[in-house]
């Protein structure tokens, strides 16, 4: 969560790449490591971007809420039982947003290729995490760990 209010802040203060660019990236990428055919392509592009679109958009508002947050952080007037609710129903929101991608996937791909599919979204996400800054060097481990 605090992630998402980074970000936020993050683009405020330098140029970010544009969503719908980060968005195809991610696409292409899960496309051509999931081997799909130019037929699940074609079927399951639309369904990754509402998919997408909408986590942005979901993650939009509640990083508003989180950024909010950090200011209460600072003024000691923070709310912990309004802000585990929060994080509670994002969890399960973000979980239903996902069951419901899951479900419109699953009737377009064999089980093999969405397991391909998925993997293939792990390890983009891996990949992200990876070229973090202070995230894991070349040699798998993070710079400031032997």
């Amino acid at each position: 969560m605090l992630f998402i209010a980074t970000l936020v802040d993050a683009q405020e203060n330098r140029p970010f790449p544009k969503v719908e660019d980060m968005h195809n990236r991610k696409w292409q990428f899960l496309a051509t490591k999931a081997q799909l055919s130019q037929k699940e392509t074609d079927a399951v592009q639309p369904i990754f971007m509402d998919y997408e679109k909408g986590l942005w958009e979901f993650h939009s508002k509640t990083g508003e809420f989180f950024k909010s947050l950090m200011k209460k952080m600072n003024d000691h007037t923070i709310n912990y039982v309004e802000v585990n609710d929060k994080i509670a129903e994002t969890k399960v929101t973000e979980a239903m947003m996902f069951k419901n991608y899951h479900l419109k996937l699953k009737r377009i791909l064999s089980p093999e290729k969405l397991f391909k599919y998925y993997g293939a979204e792990n390890e983009y996400k891996k990949s992200l995490l990876q070229n973090l800054p202070g995230g894991p060097n070349q040699n798998g481990r993070r710079p400031d760990r032997p």
